[in-house]
C-alpha cells in the first residue's frame, strides 16, 4: 500500500472529526499497553454497522452483521467452527453418522442448560430443527435439510437426525450459526438463550444489551458481565466512536485507513485471512444478464488486482468467480484476468456491440462494497459498459427488493463449496441472488453433498463448479480479510478464518483489562 493512496484514502473517508481525532491521538494517548490477564467483569461496548428496523434477536432467521453478532451470543449449536474452520463439538459432545450417512446421532453433553436453569434436552434439540424446517415459515438453514425426513429424541442425551437420502456432509449443515438450540416454548419476542449470554434489552437499527449467562456450559471464560451492541450509521460514525472512546472495539473497519488507525498508540488492529467474499450479483433470468456472454463480458472487465489494491487495500486475496477457498477439494481453475477487447467482443456477439447501461445497486452492507461498485464502474467503461450506480441505504438494500435486484452486490462470510451451494445456488436456496436454476447443476451437488470423504466427491465438486466458472452469475473478483480495531485494553480477541468480525463474534472469550 503506497503513501499516496494512504493520502486519498484519509482525505475521502474519513470526516474531519475523525480526522482530528487521529491527530490528537499522539505521545500523550492514555491507554493500556495490552490488556493483561483475564479479569472479571465490565461491560464491553461493541460498534457496528449495517443495522435497520428489521434487526432481530431471533435463533433462526440473521441477516445482517449485527444480527449475526446477536445469534452467535445467545444462542449455541450443537457443533461450531473453530478459529481455523474447522468443525468443533459445542452442545454436542459427538455427532457421527452410520454407515452409509443416512442417520446421523448427536450426543448432548451432560448437564448443559438455558439461561433460565432448564436443562437442554434432546427434546430442545428436536424442536429447534422442527422449527428452523416449518414448511409454512421454513427458517435461513432450513435448505440445508430438505433431506431431514425427522429428528427423534432416543435417549436422556441422544438425538437422531434421520434423513430420506445420504448426506456426508450433515454434521457441516449443523456447524452453521442458523441452527442455535432453543427451548420448546421458544418466544423470540423473549428469548430464551444457549449461548454465552441472554439478552437484556434490544431496540432495532440502535443497541441491544446482553448480559453474562451464568449457566452457560463453556467455564473457560465468559469474563464480562454484559455487551453492549451499538449500530452506527456509517464508517465516519462507527470510527469516531472509536477514536473518542465511546466504544471499545469496532468491526470491519475501511481497510484503507487502518494503517492510520493502527498508528494510534490506544488501538490495536485484528487482521484475520478468511474466504470472505463481497460478489456481484446478476440475475440470469433477466436481460442483459439472461445472455451468458453479457455475464461473461462482465467478468473479463474487472482488474482483480487493482480492485483488491483499492477496495481492500491490499487485505485480501484474488478471486477467480468462485466460492469456497477453504474447501479441500477448491479448484486450480486458470486465473480470469482483465481481457476488454474479448469482453467487447462477447458483448457484440450478444447484440450490444454499442455497449450497454446497466444499473448497480449498492449499499453499505459490508466495508468495500460501495467502493467496490465504484471501481467496478470505472473498469467496466473501458468496454462501453457504462454503469450507473444506485446507491441505497441498507434497511433499502435488505427490504423486499432484495434477492431481486437484476445486478448487485451482496457479502457472505467464509463457507466450504458445497454448503455455501445449497445457500445461494440451488432452486430452494434462501439467499438465491442470481436466480440460478440449472437442473444438471443441482443434480451433481445432491449427488456430491451425499459423499461424506472430500476424496471421493472431488471429481463431482470439479464438476460443479466448472459450471459456474463458465456461465455462473457471480462475480468474485476477490476474498477480503476481516480487520477489525479495538482499544488495547480490550483481550482476548484472536484472528479468526469465518470471516466473522472480532474473533468470530465470540465476546465470551474476551475481557476488558486495567486502564
Amino acid at each position: 500500500m503506497s503513501t499516496p493512496n494512504r493520502r486519498q484514502a484519509l482525505g475521502a473517508g474519513l470526516s474531519l472529526t475523525a480526522l482530528a481525532g487521529l491527530s490528537a491521538c499522539g505521545g500523550g494517548a492514555v491507554g493500556a499497553i495490552s490488556a493483561g490477564d483475564p479479569v472479571r467483569g465490565g461491560t464491553l461496548r461493541v460498534g457496528v454497522t449495517g443495522g435497520n428496523s428489521a434487526d432481530t434477536v431471533d435463533a433462526h432467521i440473521p441477516v445482517n452483521s449485527g444480527d449475526i453478532a446477536r445469534t452467535v451470543n445467545l444462542y449455541n449449536c450443537l457443533l461450531s467452527r473453530t478459529d481455523d474452520y474447522k468443525i468443533q463439538t459445542e452442545l454436542a459432545e459427538k455427532f457421527e453418522p452410520n454407515a452409509d450417512a443416512t442417520v446421523w446421532t448427536a450426543t448432548l453433553r451432560p448437564g448443559i442448560k438455558f439461561s433460565d436453569g432448564r436443562d437442554i434436552t434432546p427434546d430442545d434439540v428436536v424442536f429447534s430443527f422442527e422449527r428452523i424446517n416449518d414448511p409454512n415459515d421454513p427458517k435461513t438453514a432450513a435448505a440445508s435439510f430438505t433431506m431431514l425426513d425427522e429428528v427423534v429424541a432416543t435417549g436422556d442425551r441422544t438425538v437422531e437426525f434421520r434423513l430420506s437420502s445420504p448426506n456426508g456432509l450433515l454434521n457441516d449443515s449443523v456447524s452453521e450459526y442458523t441452527t442455535g438450540i432453543v427451548p420448546r416454548d421458544y418466544d423470540p419476542a423473549k428469548p430464551v438463550s444457549s449461548g454465552p449470554y441472554k439478552l437484556s434489552s434490544h431496540t432495532p437499527a440502535v443497541s441491544t444489551v446482553l448480559e453474562r449467562n451464568e449457566y452457560y456450559w463453556r467455564k473457560d471464560g465468559n469474563w464480562l458481565d454484559a455487551v453492549n451492541l451499538l449500530n452506527f450509521n456509517d464508517s465516519d460514525a462507527l470510527i469516531n466512536a472509536l477514536l473518542s472512546s465511546q466504544v471499545d472495539a469496532i468491526g470491519q473497519i475501511p481497510l484503507a485507513l487502518v494503517e492510520v488507525i493502527g498508528a494510534d498508540e490506544r488501538m490495536a488492529i485484528l487482521n484475520s485471512e478468511t474466504g470472505m467474499w463481497l460478489p456481484f450479483t446478476m440475475r440470469v433470468d433477466r436481460p442483459p444478464f439472461d445472455n451468458v456472454k453479457v455475464r461473461q463480458a462482465f467478468r473479463l472487465v474487472v482488474d482483480r488486482e487493482q480492485m483488491i489494491e483499492q477496495v481492500l487495500s491490499g487485505y485480501g486475496t484474488i478471486g477467480n468467480d468462485m466460492f469456497g477457498p477453504l474447501s479441500e477439494n477448491y479448484p486450480d481453475f486458470p486465473q480470469r484476468t482483465r481481457d476488454v477487447e474479448q469482453a467487447k467482443k462477447l458483448l457484440a456477439e450478444a447484440g450490444h456491440e454499442g455497449g450497454l447501461d446497466v444499473e448497480l445497486v449498492t449499499a453499505p452492507i459490508q466495508s468495500g462494497v460501495v467502493e467496490a461498485a465504484q471501481v467496478f464502474a470505472q473498469q467496466a467503461a473501458d468496454a462501453g459498459i457504462r454503469v450507473k450506480i444506485r446507491r441505497v441505504d441498507a434497511t433499502t438494500f435488505f427490504g423486499e427488493n432484495y434477492l431481486k435486484w437484476d445486478f448487485a452486490q451482496d457479502f457472505w462470510y467464509t463457507r466450504d463449496f458445497l454448503p455455501q451451494c445449497v445457500s445461494c445456488v440451488m432452486p430452494e436456496s434462501p439467499f438465491n441472488e442470481t436466480n440460478w436454476n440449472d437442473p444438471n447443476f443441482t443434480s451433481i451437488v445432491q449427488e456430491a453433498r451425499a459423499l461424506p470423504d472430500p476424496k471421493s466427491r472431488r471429481d463431482l465438486e470439479h464438476e460443479a463448479q466448472k459450471i459456474l466458472y463458465d456461465n455462473g452469475g457471480y462475480i468474485i473478483w476477490g476474498f477480503a480479510n476481516q480487520v477489525d480495531a479495538y482499544q488495547k485494553y480490550v483481550g482476548g480477541l484472536r484472528p479468526n478464518a469465518t470471516g466473522r468480525p472480532l474473533g468470530g463474534w465470540r465476546f465470551d472469550r474476551l475481557w476488558i483489562g486495567e486502564v
